[in-house]
């Protein structure tokens, strides 16, 4: 079993079209408090990202939010986090938030959020890390997400172990159950040119 004491999340600074995605928002943080686990994420005060945030505060858990400088004033840095990183870019947060966590789960968002999970998702597959990674399908939010990764396997794009290293679940409690449980694939480690 995987002891799971940081969990990162990504998700909109928009609040998106339903409530929906806030309340799972807030559901995933009292999961998280409940199993005394710690938040790791975006840095931002508004939409789901603010959600997740205030909620794990008022119940009395941890949150480290990640933010880049540049993102600080347009995505209002949260004052009231336990921890507030202030990166110099994007790169940096992203490096330094999948430092901080166990493992990482997506809700619902946009650009950035589909960006950050399929990054984090490609370094476990090249064997970077070996943390679960999955997405939180908040009402059929990422079915056709899920459909469309379906479709790059059947097109041998990639292969079935490493679809299978996105974990889809609809419900915070059975996600983190599945990410105790997981075991990473055996992954060749990527050899670059400077460690050849």
């Amino acid at each position: 079993m995987n002891q799971i004491k940081s969990i990162c999340v990504y998700c909109g600074s928009s609040p998106g079209r339903l409530e929906a995605y806030a309340s799972a928002a807030r559901d995933l943080a009292e999961t998280l408090v409940e199993r005394n686990i710690q938040l790791v994420y975006g840095g931002a005060s508004i939409g789901v990202m603010g959600a997740v945030a205030d909620r794990v505060l008022q119940l009395g858990g941890d949150v480290v939010g990640v933010i880049p400088k540049a993102l600080a004033h347009k995505e209002v840095a949260h004052d009231s986090l336990t921890e507030l990183h202030i990166t110099r870019s994007m790169h940096e947060r992203k490096m330094l938030m999948a430092e901080l966590a166990d493992g990482f789960i997506a809700l619902p968002g946009g650009i950035g959020t589909l960006e950050e999970l399929f990054e984090i998702w490609t370094w476990g597959q090249l064997g970077f890390h070996h943390k679960p990674c999955g997405v939180l399908n908040v009402e059929g939010y990422f079915d056709s997400l899920v459909r469309f990764m379906d479709h790059v396997l059947a097109e041998q794009f990639v292969k079935p172990h490493q679809r299978a290293m996105l974990i889809v679940e609809t419900e915070a409690g059975r996600l983190l159950d599945r990410y105790s449980a997981y075991r990473p694939p055996e992954v060749a480690h990527w050899v670059g040119k400077d460690e050849t």
